[in-house]
């Protein structure tokens, strides 16, 4: 294997795992509140403004970190609370125009409030490029496989572990007979926005080192967490790991081999083949049914 090819492999692998917290946080909201939450991308972007700028005013690293997740994981409970229940019986095409005025006034929030220039965020593993197999690799990339993998294991622990979680997953499989079943479809509305928002928020302190924290900068991730998501099925959270992981390889692997103009393109070009070739996702059921 050249060293070219581990290179490309492994910095998919590690976007790839970006995207598969993003498709997470799609699939969780969609399958529990029935819309696509086309907000989601812009909950990267809140964590990755609100760390640099406490970074910036002096907090320490990691507790800014912190505080920036717990800042996103919020801000998607308001906007569920505030925006989206309110609208809990409009039909889809009203829900998603909801999600897309969220994502705009969000952006717009944002250049209010950090501005437009870019804000840094200093890297978790600072210092020399690793060699690995022939391949240089940058510290952070480690760090930000690290975070995915960790928070993947938490939502196994979380989903198969925890009454709170299996609670999420019944109503994430059907609602009315969780409700029959003495659990809230209300409350795990909002905690499928908190639990998503959270997860794009682990996500925007990770890359904000690598990529600066900009106030539009959620536009395009969240565009490939929704592809990733629906080339698992939209329906199901291992579909959706797969399918981010298989997005980053292949958006790598064409941007390497092919080349790099065309990385977003590729993208969005999957995105068509499935919808074409498959539409149930490459683990989703045939018949459109949550699993």
């Amino acid at each position: 294997m050249s060293s070219d090819l581990v290179q490309l492999l492994f910095s998919g692998l590690t976007v790839g795992g970006i995207y598969a917290l993003i498709a997470v946080g799609f699939v969780t909201i969609y399958n529990v509140n029935g819309v696509i939450n086309f907000a989601q991308g812009e909950f990267v972007m809140v964590a990755a403004m609100s760390g640099a700028a406490m970074t910036s005013a002096g907090a320490p690293l990691w507790i800014a970190c912190i505080a920036a997740i717990l800042v996103s994981a919020a801000v998607g409970g308001i906007v569920q609370r505030l925006a989206l229940y309110p609208a809990r019986h409009s039909s889809d095409v009203v829900l998603i125009i909801i999600t897309i005025g969220l994502s705009t006034t969000l952006r717009g929030l944002s250049q209010l409030l950090w501005g437009s220039s870019p804000l840094t965020l200093p890297p978790f593993m600072a210092g020399e490029p690793v060699s690995f197999l022939g391949a240089v690799i940058p510290r952070q990339d480690f760090f930000i496989g690290g975070i995915a993998l960790i928070c993947m294991l938490a939502l196994f622990v979380f989903f198969e572990r925890t009454a709170m979680g299996s609670a999420l997953r019944a109503c994430m499989m059907n609602r009315e007979v969780s409700r029959l079943m003495g659990i809230s479809p209300n409350r795990m509305a909002l905690l499928s926005f908190v639990l998503g928002a959270g997860l794009a928020g682990a996500v925007g302190v990770s890359v904000a080192p690598v990529s600066l924290a900009t106030y539009d900068m959620g536009l395009m991730i969240g565009l490939k967490g929704f592809v990733a998501a629906v080339l698992g099925g939209l329906v199901s959270i291992p579909g959706a790991v797969a399918g981010g992981v298989l997005l980053g390889v292949l958006e790598s692997l064409g941007a390497g081999l092919v080349s790099s103009g065309y990385k977003d393109a590729i993208a969005f070009l999957i995105l068509l083949l499935v919808l074409i070739f498959r539409p149930q996702g490459i683990l989703g059921a045939r018949s459109g049914k949550r699993v």
